[in-house]
């Protein structure tokens, strides 16, 4: 595929996903910056990240950024990709920068990686970008079912790019799209937000679940009921369903439920099995934003007085200590009811 002459996006954000996203963009911008937190001499000598992606090397026009403020140049092009409790912090950050540089923070470009709520607020990450850049309408998020791996080596994957219009999001979804990387457009910013956020915990409810032993019958059963979650929620706060019942809804919902490069199932797997939580995710050594996602969907289904079982159960067993044997039997024992969304 040609570059485009003269492109260049900013990736602020060097974990796995991000460094992912700024390989793919490099296939199709003629120039890419990447930033991650104490981590440029790494990732400049190496060519490469080691921690995180170490057989793939980096792209000659994937250049990697020391500073902050050395990410942001007039193109004002960026992409996200923070774990949720940092992305606030990271899009204030943004707009001193740019400020600070003499540029006018409403003509940037904001694209995220970033899937959850903000934490405490319980807000939508594009909630939080309308805060912090209150005039500025040229943002979204790129979501999908897609592993960092995979996205990285140009396997084929399915992505969807949504904001708040049609026409800016079919405009920034040729930034990402490749001959082996499909990437649909969409106008449902809230959907695919929500697809993305509540997949995980339905990841750590499977993981749970066949860490437990319960077989195949019991995954199907958790990611079918996860998704009449998904979307209960997802409506309720204006999701389109169509977007629950594509990529960004059931397609990253199959794919993080079954797939043990889910960090999220692995760390489901490892309590379901009675390991100590501190202990999974020390052993995972990533973020794993599922933890953090389920509080946030708990208290946002009970505000919105929305019925979660599942999530309220994976609930009960991170922050109230629950067993996850007994949360299994508590939806087991509910009552039956007629199956519906």
């Amino acid at each position: 595929m040609t570059k485009n002459p003269g492109a260049s996006i900013s990736v602020i954000g060097a974990g796995s996903w991000g460094t992912a996203l700024a390989i793919l963009l490099t296939r199709n911008l003629t120039t890419v910056k990447l930033w991650g937190r104490n981590s440029y001499k790494e990732l400049s000598q190496n060519r490469r990240n080691r921690r995180y992606l170490p057989d793939i090397p980096f792209p000659q026009n994937l250049e990697i950024s020391k500073d902050f403020d050395e990410l942001i140049d007039p193109s004002l092009n960026i992409l996200v990709v923070v774990p949720s409790h940092a992305f606030r912090k990271t899009v204030e950050s943004l707009r001193e920068s740019i400020i600070d540089q003499g540029l006018d923070p409403e003509k940037a470009t904001i694209i995220w990686g970033t899937k959850g709520f903000d934490p405490g607020s319980g807000a939508l990450l594009s909630e939080v970008v309308s805060e912090i850049f209150p005039v500025n309408r040229a943002y979204g998020v790129i979501s999908g079912p897609s592993f960092a791996t995979e996205t990285a080596a140009g396997l084929p994957t399915g992505l969807t790019l949504a904001c708040r219009t049609r026409q800016n999001a079919e405009t920034l979804a040729h930034w990402f799209r490749t001959p082996t990387t499909r990437v649909y457009f969409s106008n449902d910013l809230v959907g695919v937000q929500i697809g993305g956020a509540v997949k995980n915990v339905m990841a750590i409810a499977t993981g749970i679940s066949d860490g437990l032993g319960y077989g195949a019958n019991a995954r199907a059963a958790l990611i079918t009921r996860g998704l009449a979650e998904m979307i209960r929620l997802g409506r309720a706060m204006g999701g389109q369903i169509e977007t629950f019942n594509g990529l960004t809804g059931v397609g990253d919902l199959i794919l993080t439920c079954t797939d043990n490069q889910s960090r999220n199932r692995r760390f489901g797997l490892g309590i379901g099995t009675g390991r100590p939580a501190a202990k999974v995710i020390e052993e995972i050594g990533q973020e794993i934003e599922g933890i953090q996602t389920t509080k946030e969907v708990f208290n946002k289904a009970k505000e919105m007085n929305i019925e979660m079982p599942i999530t309220e159960q994976v609930y009960q067993v991170l922050y109230h200590d629950l067993s996850p044997d007994a949360a299994v039997r508590h939806l087991l024992r509910r009552e039956p009811r007629a199956e519906k969304g």
